[in-house]
């Protein structure tokens, strides 16, 4: 059995009075998600924050502030016949700027998603979690 720890982010943008989320379709699995990768993956001291807006910018092509932490997810999930426990670490951000040329190719479609939408697009319980208290976060101005 494999530990892996990862962070990323609940990225939002307003835009005409109306707040959008930022959600990734996996090249791999075509589920939609929340960007997030693995700490330390490549900087070895760097702490899940560093990591969450690291690879939000990789996988999404979209710079975002680090806002407040979300409640952590562990789930379980089978790689080349390993059983693996995963542990994201997600947190609010809020989008600063977006440039597709720095979008790596591990996500197949980025889309910005009106709130109201999110939760019947993601594809996986554990993101449904965090939406729900991100959501609640977002509608109470505690982002």
């Amino acid at each position: 059995m494999k530990f892996e720890f990862s962070a990323g982010g609940v990225v939002t943008r307003k835009k005409e009075n109306k707040i959008f989320v930022l959600l990734a379709q996996h090249g791999m699995h075509h589920g939609w998600v929340f960007p997030k990768g693995i700490i330390g993956d490549i900087h070895k001291d760097e702490k899940k924050e560093e990591t969450a807006v690291r690879e939000v910018e990789e996988e999404t092509g979209v710079l975002a502030t680090l806002g407040q932490p979300l409640t952590p997810v562990t789930y379980w999930y089978q790689m080349g016949g390993e059983k693996r426990k995963k542990t994201v670490y997600y947190f609010l951000m809020e989008f600063v700027s977006e440039d597709a040329s720095k979008k790596d190719d591990e996500m197949e479609s980025v889309e910005w998603i009106p709130m109201e939408e999110v939760e019947k697009k993601l594809t996986y319980p554990s993101d449904r979690a965090v939406w729900k208290q991100a959501k609640e976060m977002i509608e109470s101005g505690s982002q």
